[in-house]
């Protein structure tokens, strides 16, 4: 054999031999990549858990919050509204107070009422009725009289007034 192919001989061994250690530590790096994958993998659950954790109890947090508010709220509305209610009967009692006339003042008006009736009732019986205008061009008082009604008087110049 030549020199030449011994040296080929050697550099194909070589060659196989660097190709043996590449496929051994492809294989070695696979399995730390599959167990990193794993480890990668664990580590983001956990991540994850954890977050997931956080934001429940966030969430729970925010939820107990929003009911005590809303029973808060809720109590205060009905107190301001019972508060406004009796503000405003409170106001129109005022108001009314304030405006309408006393017992004391209504017995006053009420005697005065009885009083102006007595005296209406009395002007009409003496002739408060009587239905008097001005009539014709020079603005004359004339009185309307029934005219079915019996003249009176010496001369019969006396009528009797209409509604007496």
């Amino acid at each position: 054999m030549d020199q030449e192919t011994m040296k080929i001989g050697l550099l194909m061994e070589a060659a196989l031999a660097q190709q043996r250690l590449a496929d051994s530590s492809l294989k070695k790096l696979k399995v730390h990549a599959n167990e990193l994958t794993v480890i990668v993998a664990d580590e983001v659950r956990r991540f994850l858990a954890g977050d997931l954790q956080t934001l429940a109890s966030d969430t729970r947090a925010a939820s107990d919050a929003l009911r005590g508010l809303r029973r808060g709220v809720g109590w205060r509305l009905g107190l301001m509204c019972l508060v406004l209610s009796a503000l405003s009967t409170a106001l129109a009692l005022a108001v009314a107070w304030w405006i309408l006339p006393s017992r004391a003042e209504l017995a006053v008006l009420r005697a005065r009422h009885d009083e102006y009736a007595a005296s209406v009732a009395a002007l009409e019986r003496a002739g408060g009725r009587v239905d008097l205008r001005r009539c014709g061009d020079q603005q004359r008082l004339c009185v309307r009289v029934d005219r079915r009604a019996p003249a009176y008087g010496e001369s019969g110049d006396f009528l009797i007034v209409h509604g007496y």
